[in-house]
């Protein structure tokens, strides 16, 4: 069911920050799928709606989406169906006039997309359902105590591994980094130790080592890096030990979001996601097990990602109320489609609360394990955690882990520029 070449839902959990708004459209042109560009909607006309999603790896998701847009009675609605680098496609296509009446985005719309106007507040679509999202989730959608995105699934990472390996080696799961070094190599050599990605998994694991470290991203009141600790870089370091020891597996048949390397015994301990589970499960029945990345160093704490793709309305459309009323009927109303968007097409946490039971895979098993770590130990991103602060640590965690830089040193750079980009947003 997942085409090696997505990234799909996936992306909103490998946590890069939003694309600035200057971002070029390079891809996108004026092909949007727009019916007609005034739309209607006046002297009885039928508003004519876009929306846009970016390119989903599961079978069977476009047909969904492009179904549920023809069973809207209220507008003619197209769903577009994105493929490129749908983080730049969006923000560039905000500054223009091909921009979509309705779009989806990583953790709701940016902090600057917000400020800027190009988004509208949908804290009336969202009304009396608010409660019904877990606080963790439309969290980064919440500006000035109004809702900008609505959640449509809920996604999350967990570490996958092979009981009969472990087993084998006489250790149990691993609950600590030093845990987790010791089982990974000590399975190493009868089918591959620990992978998380083809870039050396820094990329989908930058900002949970930050929370398995014990820290946040951003201090409480958001003028500095929550990491900017000399502790942190002595974690960041033992992080290192773990990326050159002989049971970090760097290169795989397909990168972290694919269920391949795990299936095809390339390793026996893949952090992924729990969209991958049927196929896992499928492959390796009862030797599956899933726990939370381990804690890292002494005031560490197990930690899982978490996030959502989310419904926005463009501001400045012709049909600003008919785009509202549509996400209204889709994420709001229509309770059977938003089950059959998390749960038909691979593993994924129905976004509001109420209908979070009604997802089998997750009632028992693993899956019931992975909704656990949700409500235990999952992280979220932040608002204010924005490009320039993300590309800095990045940068940081990249010299440190692969060049071996100075940590402390490094991680003093970044979180200075993180307080120089909070001080940006704050202003």
């Amino acid at each position: 069911m997942l085409s090696p070449m997505s990234f799909t839902r996936r992306h909103v959990l490998g946590l890069s920050a939003g694309i600035a708004a200057a971002a070029t459209l390079a891809a996108c042109g004026s092909n949007t799928g727009r019916p007609n560009e005034g739309g209607g909607g006046g002297d009885g006309e039928t508003p004519s709606l876009t929306q846009w999603y970016h390119e989903y790896g599961e079978d069977g998701v476009q047909d969904a989406v492009t179904r549920y847009a023809e069973e809207y009675p209220d507008a003619t609605v197209e769903a577009v169906w994105q493929v490129g680098d749908y983080d730049k496609l969006v923000p560039a296509a905000l500054l223009g006039q091909d921009a979509p009446d309705v779009f989806e985005f990583a953790n709701g719309p940016s902090l600057d997309m917000i400020k800027a106007g190009q988004v509208v507040d949908l804290t009336d679509v969202v009304g009396d359902a608010r409660s019904d999202f877990p606080e963790s989730i439309l969290a980064p959608m919440v500006y000035e105590d109004k809702v900008w995105g609505i959640p449509q699934t809920v996604d999350m990472q967990m570490l996958y591994y092979r009981k009969s390996a472990v087993e084998a080696a006489g250790l149990a799961a691993p609950t600590t980094l030093a845990e987790l070094v010791e089982v990974s190599q000590a399975v190493a050599g009868n089918g591959g130790g620990f992978f998380a990605g083809n870039d050396g998994g820094l990329g989908v694991l930058g900002q949970v080592i930050i929370w398995a470290a014990g820290y946040p991203l951003l201090n409480d009141d958001l003028t500095d890096a929550g990491w900017n600790d000399p502790a942190f870089a002595e974690a960041v370091s033992a992080f290192r030990d773990f990326y050159n020891s002989s049971g970090y597996v760097k290169a795989a048949s397909a990168d972290w979001s694919s269920p391949a390397p795990f299936i095809n015994g390339e390793c026996n301990l893949q952090w992924t996601g729990l969209w991958n589970l049927p196929q896992i499960m499928e492959a390796h029945g009862d030797d599956v097990g899933v726990i939370p990345f381990p804690a890292i160093g002494g005031q560490g704490e197990t930690a899982v990602a978490i996030g959502a793709y989310s419904a926005c309305v463009t501001a400045n459309r012709p049909n600003v109320e008919a785009a509202k009323d549509f996400v209204r009927w889709l994420w709001i109303d229509q309770a059977d489609k938003q089950v059959e968007f998390s749960t038909a097409f691979g593993a994924h946490i129905p976004a509001r609360t109420s209908l979070a039971g009604e997802a089998e895979m997750l009632a028992s098993g693993p899956g019931a394990d992975a909704v656990e770590m949700v409500n235990q130990w999952g992280h979220g991103p932040d608002l204010f955690w924005s490009s320039p602060s993300s590309d800095a640590y990045s940068s940081a965690l990249n010299n440190i882990v692969v060049r071996g830089a100075d940590a402390a040193a490094e991680i003093q750079t970044a979180a200075s520029a993180v307080s120089a980009e909070l001080k940006r947003l704050n202003g």
